[in-house]
């Protein structure tokens, strides 16, 4: 089980670790600031980097089969020779890339604070982010475009703490998600709270504070179903830009 870092400090771009598997699925290291695949997110990329100066970069980032298992998908040019169980290395994340996603997915959270419905979908990308609601009614653009610009502009702090999975059982309405449930078996849960604006199960990569995520807009609200309106999320300097 990998030692993951990046559950308590989303802002690490490296670290030293250790290899501790590689086969065909990938690199799996006894700790990282990889975060892979997972609640919506997409995983990271980077590189690994051995003392020599060698690298190899990585891809993507995803769960494994086997709990607590996180594999480093080489890019498919990359060469795994010279490459072995018990090699250190460095990891280093894209940090560029890392800080977009911290930005979108904490703006999911302020969405879920202005439209109080379930969420039955959700993806964070580097270049868009979504939420679906399942509700019937209909959504405002500019109206949301606006509420997220006064949450950024409150400057709300951002935090994470652990509960009990005894705690969240008491607190069902804490789940806002009817497509990714909390992960269950350790006996606790990662809950993400915006001061004053959202609380909820969540074990992705956030801003430490609601200013960092800039301008951020909906540039897309679709009416996927009857009981389904998607939001559509983009950062402002892209939406911008002429297509």
């Amino acid at each position: 089980m990998a030692e993951e870092l990046f559950r308590e400090d989303a802002r690490l771009v490296r670290c030293d670790a250790r290899i501790v598997a590689i086969d065909e699925r990938g690199v799996q290291l006894d700790r990282t600031v990889f975060y892979p695949q997972g609640g919506g997110q997409a995983g990271d990329r980077g590189v690994l980097r051995q003392a020599d100066g060698r690298t190899l970069v990585i891809a993507d980032t995803r769960k494994g089969a086997a709990p607590g298992e996180i594999l480093h998908l080489p890019a498919p040019e990359a060469s795994l020779e010279g490459w072995s169980v018990g090699d250190s290395v460095e990891a280093e994340i894209d940090w560029e890339r890392r800080q977009r996603h911290m930005r979108f997915h904490t703006t999911t959270h302020l969405l879920c604070a202005l439209v109080p419905h379930p969420v039955d979908g959700c993806s964070i990308t580097a270049d868009y982010a979504r939420l679906d609601f399942h509700m019937t009614d209909a959504l405002d653009k500019q109206a949301l475009t606006e509420g997220i610009a006064r949450f950024v502009a409150a400057a709300h702090p951002v935090s994470h703490r652990w509960i009990s999975e005894d705690e969240l059982d008491a607190n069902p309405g804490l789940v806002r998600s009817m497509s990714v449930q909390p992960p269950r078996g350790q006996g606790r849960v990662r809950v993400l709270e915006i001061e004053g604006v959202d609380l909820q199960p969540c074990g992705g990569t956030h801003v430490a504070n609601t200013a960092e995520i800039g301008a951020v807009v909906v540039t897309k609200i679709e009416k996927k179903s009857a009981k389904t309106r998607r939001v559509v999320l983009g950062f402002a300097e892209s939406a911008d830009r002429p297509s």
